[in-house]
């Protein structure tokens, strides 16, 4: 159906959720080109203290041999602990490296996000079904395309090295060994460049495609999104019922004000103000409600059941209504308006009471 395709971009609290769940994006090519471009690198450069390391051992234990008079299990034991000791000692500068290299591009790509979501079991990696499903997915076609046309590059590769030293092989039987071995080590070398930048386009169009892939799955239905929005935002029914209720409140309380007001000025229905001026306690007529249109006509209501004096002014009431809120005073501009207009309420008092 056209309400379940996911054709909306993920939003910002699904990319979070998903982020807590430790499914972030992440291209291992990335990882695995930069660890062979550093691995490499720091092997070229410690190249001749592993050599070194290497002729030492060797030279050392040749001479340990020649003086031994058999060659006995705890001889030959010891023998091989100087052995691995002199490879970890020439290992260990490389693997720190790479450790410390694989941490950082992974943190770089994930944003150093560290979550035990991951490590839960999930029953459904071992349904059957899904495995097949997952073996058989376009995700599937794409690793495997990709690994062979990687093993397919390095063969490549190594071949054409090769190759081009079978020239050379007669000349390498009358060089001496040490020359013969940076010899190789040089076309190692090359051979390992030629591969890493191979592998860099590789990585790029690697990473452009997770990117896309990774983006393609957190797309969302539109119902995902209205829903998502109803659990953080609120129902907007529920909402807009909400703000109708504290409108009908704030209406109710405003009504309760007008019989309170010494005088309502009108428009005649589209606007109503309703004033009240105490001169001991005010420093200016104040504002106890306001309306327009139906509104307006309710506060009129109120004020002639209550006895309020009501007095048609469209100007002012106009004005009063645009210029000032409910529970304020009035401003200096209309004083002189509503001075008259308050002028004419003691008049109109004075007059009632005298009958």
């Amino acid at each position: 159906m056209a309400g379940s395709e996911k054709t909306e971009k993920a939003t910002p609290k699904k990319r979070k959720d998903e982020r807590k769940k430790g499914n972030t994006f992440q291209s291992k090519d990335v990882v695995s080109v930069v660890l062979l471009f550093v691995a490499f690198f720091i092997l070229n450069l410690l190249v001749p203290f592993i050599y070194q390391q290497i002729k030492n051992l060797y030279i050392a234990q040749m001479k340990k041999m020649t003086t031994m008079e058999t060659l006995t299990v705890s001889g030959v034991n010891q023998l091989f602990r100087e052995g691995a000791l002199v490879f970890f000692i020439s290992v260990l500068p490389v693997a720190i490296v790479i450790m410390f290299v694989a941490v950082i591009m992974s943190g770089v790509q994930t944003g150093f996000l560290v979550t035990g979501d991951a490590l839960k079991p999930k029953f459904n990696r071992i349904n059957p079904l899904s495995g097949i499903k997952r073996m058989f997915s376009l995700r599937s076609l794409v690793e495997l395309l990709k690994s062979l046309a990687k093993v397919a590059l390095i063969i490549a590769i190594i071949y054409t090295t090769i190759l081009a030293m079978i020239p050379m092989t007669p000349d390498m039987l009358i060089t001496k060994i040490d020359e013969n071995v940076m010899f190789m080590m040089d076309q190692t070398m090359s051979m390992v460049q030629t591969v890493c930048m191979i592998f860099a386009v590789v990585a790029i169009l690697d990473y452009a495609y997770q990117r896309y892939d990774y983006e393609k799955k957190l797309k969302m239905t539109k119902q995902e999104v209205k829903d998502e929005y109803k659990q953080t935002e609120g129902n907007p029914e529920i909402k807009g019922k909400i703000r109708q209720k504290q409108r009908e409140m704030s209406m109710s309380r405003m009504m309760q004000m007008v019989p309170q007001a010494d005088v309502i000025v009108r428009n005649p229905t589209h606007f109503a103000v309703a004033l009240k001026y105490d001169a001991d306690q005010d420093v200016a007529p104040l504002v106890l409600a306001k309306g327009k249109d139906h509104i307006a006509l309710r506060i009129v209501k109120v004020a002639e059941e209550n006895k309020v004096l009501v007095k048609e002014n469209k100007g002012l009431a106009r004005s009063l209504y645009e210029s000032v809120e409910i529970n304020a005073y009035i401003p200096a501009e209309l004083y002189k308006a509503v001075a008259e207009l308050m002028a004419w309420v003691y008049s109109t008092r004075k007059k009632e009471n005298v009958k």
